[in-house]
């Protein structure tokens, strides 16, 4: 039988010992996050008195149900990203942002593209994808890879730590219970300001305080596809915006289309609204547009797609194994000490979210470990505690996920490598970044928290 929570606090210093340890294998001897959950799922599940069978039922159990949910929703994502990549979608957008804006205002067109190209693509497949028009742009104009870099990566960062449809966030509202729609919406409406601020107005400050900067390398401009014709902007635009439209399409039916009146209509658009469907309608749509109307083969489309899942497998491992450990955890009683406790101390479950995640993100440096980890011992607290946001504890838990990026995160080494900047520099630059995001998004949660 597990170890009881009337016993003081032998579980929450079983799950304490589970987390040390799991960072200690992941940051110090270089274990791969997948294996070293399945470790410290086992370490929990035998410390508190699981029987061995009970603790691979639960394992596999809690990894299944995160994978039926996450897996098909990424692996579309990842799709859909790839054919914009392909596609040339990605410069489009950039390239008419930065044409209204104008050169004066570059660094916020900048963040506004990596917001809105972030949304369909990972940090990493975003960073990749721009890096060439903000090379050409420093060329172009003489700014400083700073002032014109930092804007970019803001935007990008906050779109993969807040805005669903991501892995991180899609974890959270599966654990949480959700809604897709208020979440996208209430990520986006604290997401932009947090940008503006992370991305223009901090990126101005800090780029003319960080000298020593070498000359930037300039590549050759990528060879043009014969046969192969870019999409135009408004395509480019609904295209990567139309999984986000019709989720939040499915919230305004809930709010405003009450049961009882053509309720088949009804029931068709809160079906399409699930995240997974979205995606799907997106990716098909994708095709087409991006794929088969540019000028490519359905051949060349199908191998597109079948090379964007492999990159993937790392995430729907560490996801999957994260669904698993938070399965363990509830089947050895800790949810239920977590919440007693919680509802004991008066401490607000955003702020407290947002640590677990922010603490387990400088430890790990993954983003996505964070959130998942932080969501499974979240999810008693919301439970407990009422009158608790659920969209709003998925914010505050993708926040935390991006706290103090440093040398133990991939981000930290992509930023580095693409911007051309020494440790130091990074340090100063990107890490202060991300802790400001993780910061002002807190505080912006929070704040719609007291008012709604």
């Amino acid at each position: 039988m597990p170890v009881s929570p009337s016993h003081g606090f032998p579980l929450l210093g079983i799950t304490l010992a589970a987390v040390i340890g799991l960072v200690l294998l992941v940051s110090r001897w270089k274990v791969h996050a997948f294996p070293g959950l399945i470790i410290a799922s086992i370490f929990v599940g035998v410390a508190s008195g699981l029987r061995p069978a009970e603790i691979v039922t639960a394992f596999q159990e809690g990894m299944g149900s995160t994978l039926g949910f996450i897996a098909v929703v990424v692996g579309l994502g990842t799709m859909l990203g790839k054919l914009l990549a392909e596609s040339g979608g990605a410069e489009v957008i950039a390239r008419r942002m930065i044409g209204w804006m104008g050169t004066r205002h570059l660094h916020w067109a900048l963040m506004l593209v990596g917001l809105v190209v972030g949304l369909p693509v990972f940090f990493g497949v975003g960073v990749v994808l721009l890096i060439p028009i903000l090379r050409d742009l420093c060329r172009q104009t003489g700014q400083s890879r700073l002032f014109l870099g930092l804007p970019l990566m803001a935007g990008l960062s906050v779109a993969h730590g807040l805005v669903p449809p991501h892995p991180g966030p899609l974890v959270a509202i599966d654990k949480l219970g959700a809604d897709t729609g208020r979440t996208i919406l209430w990520s986006l409406v604290i997401g932009l300001p947090t940008a503006i601020l992370a991305g223009p107005v901090f990126g101005r400050w800090i780029a003319s305080r960080v000298g020593g900067l070498s000359p930037m390398a300039f590549a050759a401009p990528p060879a043009s596809r014969p046969g192969i014709t870019p999409p135009g902007f408004g395509l480019t635009l609904v295209t990567i915006l139309l999984p986000v439209l019709i989720m939040l399409l499915g919230t305004v039916a809930q709010v405003f289309w009450h049961p009882g009146s053509a309720d088949g209509v009804r029931d068709w658009v809160l079906f399409a609204a699930k995240p997974a469907v979205a995606m799907l309608v997106a990716v098909l749509f994708a095709a087409r547009a991006f794929g088969t109307a540019r000028g490519f083969t359905r051949a060349q489309v199908l191998r597109f797609c079948e090379e964007s899942v492999g990159p993937a497998a790392v995430i729907f491992l560490v996801v999957g194994a994260g669904g698993g450990f938070s399965k363990v955890l509830i089947a050895s009683g800790v949810d239920r000490q977590v919440a007693q406790l919680v509802s004991q101390a008066h401490v607000s479950p955003l702020l407290l979210g947002w640590l677990m995640a922010a603490v387990i993100r400088v430890a790990v440096g993954s983003a996505t470990v964070a959130i998942t980890l932080a969501a499974g011992l979240a999810a008693p607290i919301a439970s407990a505690v009422p009158g608790t946001n659920p969209e709003l504890l998925v914010v505050a838990l993708g926040a935390g996920s991006l706290f103090l990026s440093h040398l133990n995160d991939g981000g930290f080494w992509f930023v580095k490598e693409y911007l051309e900047l020494d440790v130091p520099q990074t340090l100063r630059t990107w890490s202060v970044l991300e802790t400001l995001i993780s910061l002002v998004a807190l505080g912006g949660a929070m704040l719609l928290d007291i008012w709604f």
